[in-house]
């Protein structure tokens, strides 16, 4: 008779908005956890429904055709998630908040001054107008069962606006207290407190060579503000960053992972280009932003270098 699995004495939850947030964020991080034995968790709060369709033969899934793209966009994160898992075989615990389809993508639509804001129309089941406790009631299950001690979210702006990253924000931030509240629903498990929570970030001065490098090298700029130079409003000041973890190793995981949204990512976009011109440096360090618990010992930089860093 086989012995289960022992459960990893280090466990990280992560919550995103869509299929395909995830790897963009923090695949290589995860990737390193897990091949380092640390459990990794991850809630996706809809199936981007609403997302843009980058290849022609599958426009006629889009919402304004035939409304099946979240279908085809719960088989390319299946994709991703193997793309991640460690070489032992061991992959990422997935779970859809509330299960698949129960939140909707809101959609978005872009202000002039270069930030997402909500769509002109919402469907009536997107995760925008979801009922905060009862969607944080789907995480406070999943936070109670996994136990995890280390958060992972956006930030209160969803980093560049999109309403389902704020809603995501709202939901982690919101899961996280009361799932530590021993006498709040206690049906949905025993109390959990999680240690440290996390907001992801892109490092400003990372981003910064990495734009200078591609000028240098004859690229066309069209992202993060594309001025070396000059604002980059989707990255975060280096001084304001808490940790940034090293997973240079696995970021060849993180471009497979990558090319399993075909819908969502191309291969000859930005996230591509930034990698073919500075290599592993571009999306190989992940940064981050403590929002709860303390720091643990850092680097010559001031920064953590592990998310579970004084645990």
């Amino acid at each position: 008779m086989t012995e289960p699995a022992a459960e990893p004495a280090q466990r990280l939850l992560l919550v995103h908005a869509h299929p395909d947030d995830e790897s963009i964020g923090q695949g290589a991080t995860m990737a390193k956890y897990l091949a380092e034995g640390r459990g990794v968790t991850l809630v996706t709060c809809t199936a981007g429904e609403m997302g843009e369709i980058l290849v022609p033969e599958l426009e006629h899934l889009g919402a304004d055709q035939e409304d099946r793209l979240g279908e085809h966009r719960r088989g390319e994160i299946a994709e991703a998630m193997k793309a991640l898992a460690a070489p032992d075989g061991r992959g990422i615990d997935h779970r859809w908040l509330g299960g698949f389809g129960r939140y909707r993508d809101s959609g978005m639509q872009w202000h002039a001054d270069g930030y997402a804001i909500p769509a002109d129309t919402i469907h009536d089941n997107a995760f925008w107008r979801a009922d905060l406790t009862e969607a944080s009631q789907h995480l406070v299950q999943i936070i109670r069962e996994v136990r995890p001690q280390v958060l992972v979210t956006y930030d209160q702006f969803g980093n560049y606006g999109h309403p389902d990253h704020i809603q995501a924000h709202r939901v982690a931030m919101y899961a996280a207290q009361l799932a530590a509240v021993p006498s709040y629903r206690k049906d949905l498990g025993e109390a959990w407190e999680i240690s440290k929570i996390y907001w992801s970030a892109i490092s400003e001065e990372r981003m910064r060579e990495g734009l200078r490098k591609m000028k240098e090298a004859g690229e066309e700029i069209d992202f993060f503000g594309g001025d070396p130079d000059g604002d980059l409003p989707m990255t975060t000041p280096d001084v304001d960053i808490a940790c940034e973890v090293d997973a240079v190793d696995h970021v060849e995981q993180k471009l497979a992972a990558l090319r399993a949204y075909p819908t969502q990512i191309s291969v000859d976009g930005p996230f591509f280009a930034l990698s073919n011109n500075v290599g592993a440096q571009a999306w190989g360090f992940e940064a981050f932003r403590i929002a709860k618990g303390a720091l643990g010992p850092v680097d010559e930089n001031g920064h953590e270098t592990d998310l579970f860093a004084g645990l």
